[in-house]
């Protein structure tokens, strides 16, 4: 297949055309010319798109898609449709589905549901049987099916030595680990963020102090046992600073933020809106503002959608039994992009790439081709319409937003949203 991308504004530090307007010839997937303009001689798919801009592939390292088990709240075909419309040409899968990815079948089970789609998917294994914190899953077989990194989903370790075990067992295969940073015993029955809107709200809540005592525990066994640990969705201002002193000493450490704990805070729970029960959850100003600064620093590797598609029988009811989460891949970069200028913002949504050893491609004659196509201008508003998920329960409905993605090409597959 050739494609003819015309007038397109690259944005690629890594590359000689960075910040330039060009035309690009893909042939057969690669990258085979980039030049001022370009004559085909011959009949070609020319794609021109208003204020066209592109940048490697946007990656996104947590996402859910239900099945299998929960297919009524997203099916993995529709998902890696929704991936591809929202600019993603790669996405890590969470062991959150029925039964948990905990084995090299399961693995490969993700895997053979992906085949022919133009995103790439990566499935992320259990660290444990059944995502329960009692035995280490079969994590040397799931890597060497595909696996690129092992997590229980939302579910901290609650038992330190069977971290210590996992860091020092996975450097023999360069594994990597996750570890969320919830400490349940502090958290108790927490549903929103402990501060001042939770007591005059009436809500139970989830104190920072959860967050940071398993981080400062987690860091000190990855300091003691060596390896690669990953913390997802950090939320509060002090575990920026430890995450941040802990990268100064040497430790090999890397860090996400979710989406919605950089441009929503805890003032939005007025309503008792169920959307904005998310976990960890929506902070303070003061933590939006260090989360930022940790980002723009690189004490923050990258910026995850968190999405995780909730079905309508568990998301609106009382708030109390509500389940956490949202749906975030279709307005991430939107949100994002209102924040942070276009650069910043590729870097946010690309940086997470060398944690999970997912390859880079730069925009230069004789690579592969993995883009994605954006619109980084024009403001908007989310709502219903633009929700691609099965699932509706999106934190971002009536969040202002910045730029739209056009779509992917990747795999020699082009995919643009309609």
């Amino acid at each position: 297949m050739k494609i003819l991308l015309k007038s397109a504004t690259i944005v690629d530090v890594s590359s000689k055309h960075h910040l330039k307007k060009r035309d690009v010839l893909i042939e057969n997937g690669k990258i085979s010319k980039i030049a001022s303009t370009i004559s085909p001689t011959e009949k070609i798919k020319e794609v021109s798109l208003k204020n066209l801009h592109i940048s490697q592939g946007w990656f996104d390292s947590s996402v859910s898609f239900g099945e299998p088990g929960f297919e009524e709240r997203e099916t993995i075909e529709n998902g890696l449709k929704t991936a591809a419309y929202s600019g993603f040409t790669s996405v890590a899968v969470n062991a959150n589905s029925f039964p948990i990815t905990d084995s090299k079948g399961h693995i490969k089970f993700l895997k053979s549901k992906a085949e022919g789609n133009a995103v790439n998917l990566y499935p992320i294994g259990a660290l444990t049987v059944g995502s329960k914190g009692t035995d280490l899953a079969e994590l040397y077989d799931m890597q060497n099916e595909g696996a690129v990194s092992f997590y229980d989903y939302k579910n901290p370790i609650a038992n330190a030595n069977l971290l210590k075990i996992a860091l020092q067992y996975t450097q023999n295969f360069h594994g990597l680990v996750q570890s969320f940073p919830f400490e349940k015993s502090v958290a108790r029955n927490g549903m929103v963020n402990e501060e001042v809107n939770s007591t005059r709200l009436g809500l139970k809540g989830i104190p920072a102090l959860s967050e940071e005592l398993q981080i400062i525990r987690d860091l000190y066994i990855l300091e003691y046992t060596g390896g690669k640990l990953h913390i997802p969705t950090i939320s509060t201002k002090k575990s920026v600073e430890l995450i941040r002193d802990a990268k100064k000493k040497g430790l090999n450490v890397t860090c996400s933020v979710a989406i919605f704990n950089l441009i929503l805070t805890d003032d939005v729970l007025e309503e008792f809106d169920t959307n904005y029960k998310l976990l960890p959850p929506l902070r303070t100003k003061e933590d939006s503002k260090a989360l930022l600064k940790g980002l723009k620093d690189r004490t923050i590797d990258g910026v995850t959608s968190d999405h995780n598609p909730i079905d309508v029988e568990h998301k609106k009811t009382e708030f109390e039994q509500a389940y956490f989460g949202s749906i975030g891949l279709e307005s991430c970069f939107g949100a994002l992009n209102m924040v942070l200028g276009i650069e910043e913002t590729v870097k946010a949504l690309t940086g997470l790439k060398q944690a999970f050893n997912i390859s880079s491609e730069k925009i230069e004659e004789g690579n592969l081709a993995e883009l994605t196509l954006f619109n980084p201008d024009g403001n908007w508003e989310f709502s219903e319409k633009d929700i691609l998920s099965t699932s509706e329960n999106a934190a971002s409905l009536g969040t202002k937003l910045k730029g739209k993605p056009y779509g992917i090409l990747v795999n020699n597959k082009l995919a643009l949203k309609k």
